[in-house]
Protein backbone atom coordinates (compact mmCIF):
# COMPACT_ATOMS: atom_id res chain seq x y z
CA UNK A 1 0.00 0.00 0.00
CA UNK A 2 3.04 2.43 1.43
CA UNK A 3 4.47 1.73 -2.67
CA UNK A 4 1.05 2.39 -4.13
CA UNK A 5 0.60 5.51 -2.29
CA UNK A 6 4.22 6.83 -2.77
CA UNK A 7 3.70 6.21 -6.45
CA UNK A 8 1.00 8.57 -6.65
CA UNK A 9 2.31 11.41 -4.62
CA UNK A 10 4.87 11.23 -6.76
CA UNK A 11 2.86 11.18 -10.59
CA UNK A 12 0.54 14.44 -8.52
CA UNK A 13 3.93 16.09 -8.03
CA UNK A 14 5.10 15.43 -11.70
CA UNK A 15 2.01 16.75 -12.84
CA UNK A 16 1.95 20.13 -10.83
CA UNK A 17 5.47 20.40 -12.76
CA UNK A 18 4.00 20.30 -16.23
CA UNK A 19 3.60 22.86 -18.26
CA UNK A 20 0.20 23.59 -20.22
CA UNK A 21 1.48 22.07 -23.41
CA UNK A 22 1.49 18.08 -24.76
CA UNK A 23 5.36 18.95 -25.32
CA UNK A 24 6.49 16.39 -21.94
CA UNK A 25 9.45 14.41 -22.83
CA UNK A 26 7.89 12.03 -20.35
CA UNK A 27 4.54 11.24 -22.55
CA UNK A 28 3.91 7.75 -23.36
CA UNK A 29 1.38 5.40 -24.97
CA UNK A 30 1.04 2.20 -23.51
CA UNK A 31 0.30 -0.94 -26.00
CA UNK A 32 -1.88 -3.95 -23.81
CA UNK A 33 -0.29 -6.46 -25.82
CA UNK A 34 3.25 -7.91 -27.53
CA UNK A 35 4.26 -5.33 -30.60
CA UNK A 36 3.40 -6.34 -34.05
CA UNK A 37 -0.63 -6.25 -33.44
CA UNK A 38 -3.04 -3.33 -33.67
CA UNK A 39 -3.00 -2.19 -30.06
CA UNK A 40 0.95 -1.58 -31.27
CA UNK A 41 -0.77 -0.17 -34.36
CA UNK A 42 -2.88 2.62 -32.37
CA UNK A 43 -0.22 3.86 -30.58
CA UNK A 44 2.15 4.11 -33.29
CA UNK A 45 -0.34 6.25 -35.13
CA UNK A 46 -0.91 8.81 -31.73
CA UNK A 47 2.95 8.90 -32.26
CA UNK A 48 2.95 10.45 -35.81
CA UNK A 49 -0.07 12.63 -35.46
CA UNK A 50 1.27 14.16 -32.80
CA UNK A 51 5.32 14.63 -33.53
CA UNK A 52 5.41 17.15 -30.66
CA UNK A 53 4.35 15.18 -27.84
CA UNK A 54 7.36 13.09 -28.07
CA UNK A 55 5.17 10.51 -27.50
CA UNK A 56 7.44 6.88 -26.60
CA UNK A 57 5.56 3.63 -26.42
CA UNK A 58 5.78 1.41 -23.63
CA UNK A 59 4.41 -2.67 -23.85
CA UNK A 60 2.96 -3.94 -21.09
CA UNK A 61 1.51 -7.17 -22.44
CA UNK A 62 -0.53 -9.75 -20.51
CA UNK A 63 -4.22 -11.18 -19.82
CA UNK A 64 -5.68 -9.70 -22.85
CA UNK A 65 -5.46 -5.93 -21.81
CA UNK A 66 -5.88 -7.02 -18.22
CA UNK A 67 -2.44 -6.07 -16.97
CA UNK A 68 -2.55 -3.08 -18.59
CA UNK A 69 -5.83 -2.56 -16.99
CA UNK A 70 -5.13 -2.71 -13.45
CA UNK A 71 -1.61 -1.52 -13.33
CA UNK A 72 -2.87 2.09 -14.59
CA UNK A 73 -6.02 2.13 -12.37
CA UNK A 74 -4.21 0.60 -9.09
CA UNK A 75 -0.61 2.63 -9.29
CA UNK A 76 -0.71 4.74 -12.10
CA UNK A 77 -4.02 6.51 -11.55
CA UNK A 78 -3.00 10.16 -11.97
CA UNK A 79 -0.04 10.17 -14.51
CA UNK A 80 -1.17 13.18 -16.94
CA UNK A 81 1.02 11.87 -19.73
CA UNK A 82 0.31 8.14 -20.09
CA UNK A 83 -1.82 7.09 -22.41
CA UNK A 84 -3.20 3.36 -22.91
CA UNK A 85 -4.39 2.05 -26.48
CA UNK A 86 -7.89 -0.05 -26.34
CA UNK A 87 -10.18 -1.87 -29.20
CA UNK A 88 -13.52 -2.65 -29.34
CA UNK A 89 -12.15 -6.09 -27.95
CA UNK A 90 -11.20 -4.00 -24.76
CA UNK A 91 -14.53 -3.33 -24.19
CA UNK A 92 -15.83 -6.81 -24.95
CA UNK A 93 -13.70 -8.22 -22.02
CA UNK A 94 -15.19 -5.85 -20.03
CA UNK A 95 -18.68 -6.58 -21.02
CA UNK A 96 -17.79 -9.87 -20.03
CA UNK A 97 -15.82 -9.32 -16.59
CA UNK A 98 -12.98 -10.59 -18.24
CA UNK A 99 -11.47 -7.57 -16.21
CA UNK A 100 -12.81 -8.77 -12.74
CA UNK A 101 -14.73 -6.01 -11.25
CA UNK A 102 -13.88 -2.93 -13.31
CA UNK A 103 -15.93 -0.83 -15.31
CA UNK A 104 -16.17 1.55 -17.99
CA UNK A 105 -16.37 4.25 -15.09
CA UNK A 106 -12.84 3.76 -14.13
CA UNK A 107 -10.88 5.41 -16.58
CA UNK A 108 -11.02 8.37 -18.70
CA UNK A 109 -11.51 8.02 -21.94
CA UNK A 110 -9.65 10.06 -24.38
CA UNK A 111 -10.49 9.68 -28.05
CA UNK A 112 -11.02 7.44 -30.90
CA UNK A 113 -9.22 7.61 -33.68
CA UNK A 114 -10.49 5.32 -35.91
CA UNK A 115 -12.32 1.91 -36.74
CA UNK A 116 -11.01 -1.37 -37.57
CA UNK A 117 -12.93 -4.27 -38.55
CA UNK A 118 -12.74 -8.49 -38.48
CA UNK A 119 -11.24 -10.39 -41.09
CA UNK A 120 -10.21 -14.33 -41.37
CA UNK A 121 -6.79 -15.33 -43.43
CA UNK A 122 -4.95 -18.35 -43.61
CA UNK A 123 -1.29 -18.89 -45.58
CA UNK A 124 -0.17 -17.99 -49.17
CA UNK A 125 -0.38 -22.32 -49.56
CA UNK A 126 -3.58 -22.81 -47.87
CA UNK A 127 -6.17 -24.76 -49.83
CA UNK A 128 -9.13 -22.53 -49.00
CA UNK A 129 -9.64 -19.57 -51.16
CA UNK A 130 -13.21 -18.60 -49.69
CA UNK A 131 -14.89 -18.74 -46.42
CA UNK A 132 -17.03 -21.64 -48.01
CA UNK A 133 -14.19 -23.63 -48.37
CA UNK A 134 -13.23 -23.09 -45.29
CA UNK A 135 -16.42 -23.62 -43.20
CA UNK A 136 -16.25 -26.91 -45.16
CA UNK A 137 -13.40 -28.26 -44.37
CA UNK A 138 -13.96 -26.96 -40.68
CA UNK A 139 -17.32 -28.92 -40.98
CA UNK A 140 -15.70 -32.12 -42.09
CA UNK A 141 -13.46 -32.43 -39.62
CA UNK A 142 -12.87 -29.43 -36.79
CA UNK A 143 -10.16 -31.68 -35.16
CA UNK A 144 -7.88 -30.72 -38.53
CA UNK A 145 -8.02 -26.55 -38.77
CA UNK A 146 -6.53 -25.23 -35.72
CA UNK A 147 -7.54 -21.54 -35.67
CA UNK A 148 -5.43 -18.46 -33.98
CA UNK A 149 -6.77 -16.10 -31.74
CA UNK A 150 -5.84 -13.35 -29.87
CA UNK A 151 -7.61 -13.94 -26.53
CA UNK A 152 -9.27 -16.99 -25.41
CA UNK A 153 -12.71 -18.34 -25.42
CA UNK A 154 -15.01 -15.37 -25.74
CA UNK A 155 -12.32 -13.01 -26.84
CA UNK A 156 -13.25 -10.83 -30.16
CA UNK A 157 -11.20 -12.95 -32.67
CA UNK A 158 -13.25 -15.96 -31.07
CA UNK A 159 -16.44 -14.35 -31.48
CA UNK A 160 -16.07 -13.59 -35.43
CA UNK A 161 -15.43 -16.93 -36.01
CA UNK A 162 -18.20 -18.03 -33.54
CA UNK A 163 -20.44 -16.24 -35.10
CA UNK A 164 -19.68 -17.40 -38.81
CA UNK A 165 -19.39 -20.91 -37.64
CA UNK A 166 -23.11 -20.65 -36.49
CA UNK A 167 -23.81 -19.48 -40.04
CA UNK A 168 -22.35 -22.48 -41.19
CA UNK A 169 -24.43 -24.61 -39.12
CA UNK A 170 -21.40 -25.43 -37.29
CA UNK A 171 -21.67 -25.50 -33.66
CA UNK A 172 -18.82 -23.31 -31.74
CA UNK A 173 -17.37 -25.56 -29.01
CA UNK A 174 -16.81 -27.95 -31.66
CA UNK A 175 -13.62 -25.67 -32.87
CA UNK A 176 -10.27 -26.19 -31.84
CA UNK A 177 -8.79 -22.71 -31.08
CA UNK A 178 -5.13 -21.72 -29.97
CA UNK A 179 -5.15 -19.08 -27.49
CA UNK A 180 -2.04 -15.92 -28.67
CA UNK A 181 -0.88 -12.85 -27.28
CA UNK A 182 -1.88 -10.17 -29.76
CA UNK A 183 -2.36 -10.04 -33.50
CA UNK A 184 1.49 -10.09 -34.25
CA UNK A 185 1.77 -12.97 -32.35
CA UNK A 186 -1.08 -14.93 -34.29
CA UNK A 187 0.64 -14.00 -37.53
CA UNK A 188 3.73 -15.27 -36.58
CA UNK A 189 2.16 -18.47 -35.43
CA UNK A 190 0.23 -19.26 -38.86
CA UNK A 191 3.92 -18.43 -40.88
CA UNK A 192 4.97 -21.74 -38.80
CA UNK A 193 2.34 -23.28 -39.66
CA UNK A 194 1.48 -24.20 -35.84
CA UNK A 195 -2.31 -22.95 -36.72
CA UNK A 196 -3.60 -22.92 -40.41
CA UNK A 197 -6.31 -19.92 -39.96
CA UNK A 198 -6.19 -16.76 -38.10
CA UNK A 199 -9.05 -14.49 -36.71
CA UNK A 200 -7.97 -10.72 -36.43
CA UNK A 201 -8.07 -7.39 -37.82
CA UNK A 202 -8.05 -5.77 -41.22
CA UNK A 203 -5.20 -3.27 -39.88
CA UNK A 204 -3.13 -5.82 -38.64
CA UNK A 205 -3.74 -7.84 -42.18
CA UNK A 206 -2.66 -4.66 -43.82
CA UNK A 207 0.76 -5.11 -42.31
CA UNK A 208 1.14 -9.06 -43.35
CA UNK A 209 -0.67 -9.48 -46.21
CA UNK A 210 1.06 -10.00 -49.51
CA UNK A 211 1.79 -12.56 -52.32
CA UNK A 212 3.32 -15.35 -50.81
CA UNK A 213 2.18 -14.54 -47.44
CA UNK A 214 -0.80 -14.41 -46.41
CA UNK A 215 -4.06 -14.99 -48.41
CA UNK A 216 -7.22 -13.25 -46.89
CA UNK A 217 -10.41 -14.90 -47.10
CA UNK A 218 -12.98 -12.00 -46.03
CA UNK A 219 -12.77 -8.63 -44.11
CA UNK A 220 -15.87 -8.57 -41.66
CA UNK A 221 -17.23 -4.99 -43.17
CA UNK A 222 -20.37 -3.39 -44.43
CA UNK A 223 -18.06 -3.17 -48.05
CA UNK A 224 -15.27 -3.25 -49.64
CA UNK A 225 -11.89 -1.92 -47.82
CA UNK A 226 -10.26 0.50 -49.63
CA UNK A 227 -6.13 0.15 -50.23
CA UNK A 228 -4.07 -3.30 -49.72
CA UNK A 229 -7.17 -5.36 -49.37
CA UNK A 230 -9.99 -3.84 -51.46
CA UNK A 231 -9.78 -7.02 -53.80
CA UNK A 232 -10.83 -9.34 -50.81
CA UNK A 233 -14.61 -9.83 -50.21
CA UNK A 234 -16.61 -9.53 -47.66
CA UNK A 235 -18.32 -12.32 -45.83
CA UNK A 236 -21.92 -10.75 -46.66
CA UNK A 237 -20.64 -11.03 -50.32
CA UNK A 238 -20.06 -14.78 -49.47
CA UNK A 239 -23.08 -16.01 -48.27
CA UNK A 240 -21.97 -14.93 -44.05
CA UNK A 241 -23.96 -11.84 -42.67
CA UNK A 242 -21.40 -10.48 -40.10
CA UNK A 243 -19.54 -7.46 -39.79
CA UNK A 244 -17.49 -6.74 -36.87
CA UNK A 245 -16.04 -2.81 -36.70
CA UNK A 246 -13.27 -2.92 -34.33
CA UNK A 247 -12.95 0.57 -32.85
CA UNK A 248 -9.52 1.85 -31.83
CA UNK A 249 -8.49 4.60 -29.29
CA UNK A 250 -6.66 5.65 -26.01
CA UNK A 251 -7.63 6.30 -22.41
CA UNK A 252 -6.34 7.32 -19.35
CA UNK A 253 -6.19 7.08 -15.56
CA UNK A 254 -9.17 7.68 -13.25
CA UNK A 255 -7.50 10.19 -11.30
CA UNK A 256 -6.20 12.75 -13.68
CA UNK A 257 -6.50 16.12 -13.49
CA UNK A 258 -9.01 17.78 -15.56
CA UNK A 259 -6.71 20.28 -17.24
CA UNK A 260 -4.85 17.45 -18.15
CA UNK A 261 -6.98 15.20 -19.24
CA UNK A 262 -9.15 18.37 -21.82
CA UNK A 263 -5.85 18.86 -23.04
CA UNK A 264 -5.28 15.93 -24.17
CA UNK A 265 -9.20 15.25 -25.42
CA UNK A 266 -8.23 18.71 -27.46
CA UNK A 267 -5.08 17.93 -28.75
CA UNK A 268 -6.66 14.65 -30.36
CA UNK A 269 -9.76 16.66 -31.66
CA UNK A 270 -7.37 19.18 -33.38
CA UNK A 271 -5.09 16.76 -35.29
CA UNK A 272 -8.46 14.59 -36.24
CA UNK A 273 -9.44 17.32 -38.13
CA UNK A 274 -6.35 17.55 -40.15
CA UNK A 275 -6.40 16.43 -43.94
CA UNK A 276 -2.63 14.86 -42.63
CA UNK A 277 -4.72 12.40 -39.85
CA UNK A 278 -6.58 11.26 -42.76
CA UNK A 279 -3.98 9.95 -44.84
CA UNK A 280 -2.16 8.75 -41.90
CA UNK A 281 -5.62 6.82 -40.15
CA UNK A 282 -5.83 4.78 -44.06
CA UNK A 283 -2.30 4.15 -44.39
CA UNK A 284 -2.91 2.75 -40.76
CA UNK A 285 -5.47 0.02 -42.40
CA UNK A 286 -7.82 2.57 -39.88
CA UNK A 287 -11.41 3.94 -41.22
CA UNK A 288 -13.11 7.44 -39.96
CA UNK A 289 -14.17 7.13 -36.55
CA UNK A 290 -13.73 9.83 -34.21
CA UNK A 291 -15.33 11.27 -31.24
CA UNK A 292 -13.11 12.69 -28.29
CA UNK A 293 -13.81 13.34 -24.65
CA UNK A 294 -17.29 13.18 -22.95
CA UNK A 295 -18.98 11.97 -26.81
CA UNK A 296 -16.41 8.89 -26.86
CA UNK A 297 -17.68 8.15 -23.11
CA UNK A 298 -21.34 7.75 -23.75
CA UNK A 299 -20.31 5.86 -27.53
CA UNK A 300 -18.13 3.24 -24.55
CA UNK A 301 -20.82 2.64 -22.18
CA UNK A 302 -23.76 2.15 -24.65
CA UNK A 303 -21.01 0.03 -26.68
CA UNK A 304 -20.73 -2.69 -23.75
CA UNK A 305 -23.98 -3.17 -22.93
CA UNK A 306 -24.32 -4.07 -26.51
CA UNK A 307 -21.50 -6.42 -25.96
CA UNK A 308 -22.94 -8.07 -23.30
CA UNK A 309 -26.33 -8.70 -24.96
CA UNK A 310 -24.53 -10.08 -27.60
CA UNK A 311 -22.02 -12.13 -25.26
CA UNK A 312 -24.74 -13.52 -23.35
CA UNK A 313 -25.82 -15.20 -25.96
CA UNK A 314 -22.97 -17.57 -25.92
CA UNK A 315 -23.20 -18.03 -22.33
CA UNK A 316 -20.00 -15.90 -21.79
CA UNK A 317 -20.59 -12.84 -18.88
CA UNK A 318 -19.10 -13.63 -15.84
CA UNK A 319 -21.18 -12.13 -13.23
CA UNK A 320 -19.87 -10.38 -10.40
Amino acid sequence: MTGAIDKLFAALLFAAALTASATSAGAECVVPSKPGGAMDLTCKLAQKAMPDTKLKLAYLPGGIGAVAWHTLVSQRRAEPDTLVAFSGGSLLNLAEGKFGKATAADVRWVAALGVDYGMVAVRADSPWHSLAELMAAIKRDPRQVLIGVSGTIGSQDWMKVALLAQRAGIEPRRLRFVALEGGGETFTAMSANYVQVISGDASEAVLYAGPGKVRVLAVLSERRLPGVLANVPTAREQGYDIVWPVIRGVWMGPDVPDADYRRWVDAFARVQATPGFTQMRLAAGLHPFSLTGDALTHWVKQAIIDYKIQASEFNLVREH
